[in-house]
């Protein structure tokens, strides 16, 4: 079949090998010139030199198991693109979680016991808690919070782990975040085999950790890829689809997956008039969160660890920074990640600058740029009804909106995309060979 995806981000690119793997002609487009959606290469100018950054920093863990197979399939060398740590949670003062290079749950075990900055009380506290969580399986009522969740752990454990984990995981405050997305997180993070629960912190730019070599093995096996080409409409006709853009058509194809953000997805398929309205209210009931990364500049700094949580409060709004000197970009460079981010860019700046002297120690903070993604993950509420892949016969959608066990992560949109070209007519005798 002829199946255009539209939208080059983490899931659309998914899609595109997955669907090209099972014998489909796959053409690929977006809107923008660099592919990957919300997790991609922006370049900043810095002493001269174009430097390559991220319109958001991101980090993914070692459960992340189908979007390191997918990067490995198409070329990527994942060591070299990925730091791998044992899963830290730690702040500037060495006080925090920090697991051991241990089995599984070994680690997580003596990471817990060994926990600077907490006592024998704190300790036991949240041994009990996952204890319970692994008797019932990870599983609670869909209406619970994390709050709800973790109502019984004393207040140092909720503001020095559980509150930096959900706010880095799912983007949402404990008492507004799903407590089951949480567990299904917590259960792949912390206990679901060796590694899993590792910090991955890129070393490459967003878009070369995975669209980039994606595109590329796309066209290397027939595919064809559009960037720059925004589509406008979608329209059916008799069993097909016709795509058009702003001045021309982009041509039929048997089969569409909207892989772009969902206000773009409601927005084509809302025009394309067929009988989709349950799957446009859910899709447009979605809250939005923002994220906001502020880049900056230390001369001569560099940080005890590659990644430090940051202890969030009124006038200190970042929950992480990250030294980008240690993962291959100019010494001294940071970012800052402030999660549900509120205020402007001026602000947020000069609020992370106070942040840093106050945290880090880190006086006349140059502040480089400040990226504001406004919807950057969908609000992961207790009872959320996501949206499904199907929209209407030949009509997918992917993305880490659409209805899954993962909350708006990387790993979500890939299994979205591999999800999406697999509920294509599989018309191969058998699957492309990864090469």
């Amino acid at each position: 079949m002829k199946v255009a995806i539209i939208g080059a981000g983490w899931a659309g690119c998914a899609a595109a090998v997955e669907a090209t793997r099972r014998g489909h002609h796959v053409t690929i487009f977006e809107a923008a010139r660099t592919a990957g959606g919300r997790a991609r290469r922006v370049e900043l100018m810095l002493a001269g030199q174009a430097q390559p950054l991220d319109n958001g920093q991101h980090i993914l863990i070692g459960a992340y198991s189908e979007s390191l197979k997918l990067m490995a399939d198409v070329g990527v060398h994942v060591s070299a693109g990925l730091l791998r740590l044992p899963l830290t949670m730690q702040f500037p003062d060495g006080s925090g979680l920090r697991l051991p290079r241990l089995p599984a749950p070994l680690d997580a075990l003596a990471g817990i016991l060994g926990t600077r900055g907490w006592s024998w009380h704190d300790k036991f506290s949240l041994l009990k808690v996952c204890f319970g969580w692994q008797l019932r399986r990870f599983e609670c009522a869909p209406q619970l919070s994390v709050s709800d969740l973790c109502s019984g752990l004393p207040a140092t454990v909720m503001h020095t782990l559980i509150e930096p984990l959900c706010v880095s995981a799912l983007n949402t405050p404990p008492e507004r975040a799903s407590g089951q997305v949480f567990l299904r997180v917590m259960r792949d993070a912390l206990f679901a085999g060796n590694g899993a629960s590792n910090l991955l912190l890129p070393r490459i730019d967003l878009s070369a950790l995975m669209p980039d070599a994606a595109l590329a093995w796309l066209q290397r096996h027939g595919g064809e890829v559009r960037l720059g080409a925004r589509v406008q409409a979608i329209t059916r006709a008799d069993k097909h689809w016709m795509l058009a853009g702003e001045a021309d058509t982009f041509g039929v194809f048997d089969s569409v997956v909207l892989a772009c953000p969902s206000t773009d997805a409601a927005r084509l398929v809302q025009a394309c008039a067929l009988p989709c309205d349950p799957w446009l209210t859910q899709t447009r009931g979605l809250q939005h969160e923002p994220i906001a990364t502020v880049y900056a500049l230390a001369p001569g700094a560099r940080l005890s660890q590659p990644m430090l949580a940051l202890r969030s409060g009124k006038g200190h709004p970042a929950q992480f920074v990250f030294d980008r000197g240690q993962l291959g970009g100019a010494p001294g460079l940071l970012a800052f990640v402030v999660s549900i981010s509120e205020g402007d860019s001026a602000t947020l700046g000069s609020q992370v600058q106070a942040q840093a002297a106050a945290q880090l120690g880190l006086s006349g903070l140059q502040l480089l740029q400040t990226i504001v993604e406004k919807r950057a993950t969908f609000a992961c509420s207790p009872g959320l009804q996501r949206p499904g892949l199907h929209i209407a016969p030949g009509l997918l959608a992917c993305g880490d909106y659409i209805e899954g066990p993962y909350p708006a992560t990387l790993e979500g949109a890939v299994r979205s995309g591999l999800e999406a070209a697999r509920a294509l007519p599989d018309l191969a005798p058998k699957l492309l060979s990864i090469q």
